[in-house]
């Protein structure tokens, strides 16, 4: 079975690595945290000293990575895959990329003979842990329809979006609307505890309204929980700025996406970067000189 290079091994590359070695393929990880490589290791992974080293083992090779710095470094640079690729036939970057980096690569790997599929996932890590990722892919549908059976091993949603940019145009749009409706809800929750009205109470009518398809979040900003692990405020205030960035490249104009991306920056400039993406409410409730009090829970009976 030819080997598979996995590069990026933490909160939601390390699950998807273990179910490809869960279903018996034979892997080669690198990751810059060398106990990030600890688990698959004991599942039978061996581990690269340097990208090149899986550049030069493997055809296919997976990227899992913080955003597109890390991508067009471990793609692109001096030792990077690109430079390197000896047996390498295809890239398949499961992270969050820009669209404009994002057609350059597959524009220089298209000659270089490489294969480059955009084919980022969301769930976050419980779905990653479970291999029931949704996963958007963007490229050569054939090249796409190869590789498949192993994007199968951690995916259960997975869609062909359509040539290189799709799939990450798909995850931009889809981390904009999430990110920026959550602002959204924190706004609305704010105005009316300045108001004095009982988050709790409002939100039980919410639910029942015209609202309620967009309340799904809303105990998680009440719960107050911003040290959950769900999805880091740094990384959401990145895929934001990313999501205008790519909004610039093809011309769209998204006004409440740049209203909500201050928010986040605020955030990251009040130090919340490392507590959950929600913890933009405290920027909105400073704003206000109120604090939304926690969910209460239902009475019993």
């Amino acid at each position: 079975m030819p080997t598979i290079g996995f590069i990026g091994t933490g909160t939601i590359g390390g699950p998807m690595a273990l179910k490809l070695l869960e279903h018996k393929h034979t892997m080669l990880v690198f990751d810059i945290d060398s106990n990030a490589t600890k688990a698959h290791v004991e599942q039978g992974a061996g581990v690269a000293a340097a990208i090149a080293d899986i550049a030069k083992a493997c055809a296919t090779v997976f990227l899992s990575l913080p955003g597109p710095a890390e991508i067009e470094d471990v793609v692109l640079g001096d030792d990077g895959l690109i430079n390197h690729a000896e047996t390498l036939a295809t890239i398949a970057d499961l992270s969050t990329n820009s669209l404009s980096l994002n057609r350059q690569i597959a524009d220089i790997a298209r000659r270089k003979g490489i294969n480059y599929l955009d084919a980022p996932v969301s769930g976050g890590k419980i779905a990653a842990r479970n291999g029931s990722l949704t996963v958007m892919v963007g490229g050569d549908e054939a090249v796409f329809d190869v590789i498949r059976p192993l994007i199968d091993c951690f995916g259960e949603h997975i869609f062909y979006m359509g040539p290189s940019g799709a799939g990450t145009l798909t995850k931009l749009i889809n981390n904009q609307i999430f990110l920026c409706a959550s602002v959204l809800i924190q706004e609305g929750f704010v105005m009316a505890a300045k108001a004095g009205m009982d988050s709790s109470a409002l939100l039980k009518v919410l639910e029942v309204s015209s609202a309620g398809p967009l309340m799904t979040r809303a105990p998680l900003v009440l719960s107050r929980k911003f040290d959950l692990d769900v999805f880091a405020l740094s990384i959401a205030a990145k895929d934001v700025g990313v999501a205008l960035e790519s909004a610039r490249a093809v011309g769209a104009s998204m006004p409440m996406t740049q209203a909500a991306h201050a928010v986040y920056e605020d955030a990251l400039v009040k130090g919340f970067g490392d507590e959950d993406f929600f913890a933009t409410v405290k920027v909105l409730e400073k704003a206000a000189g109120v604090e939304l009090a926690p969910l209460r829970k239902p009475k019993a009976g």
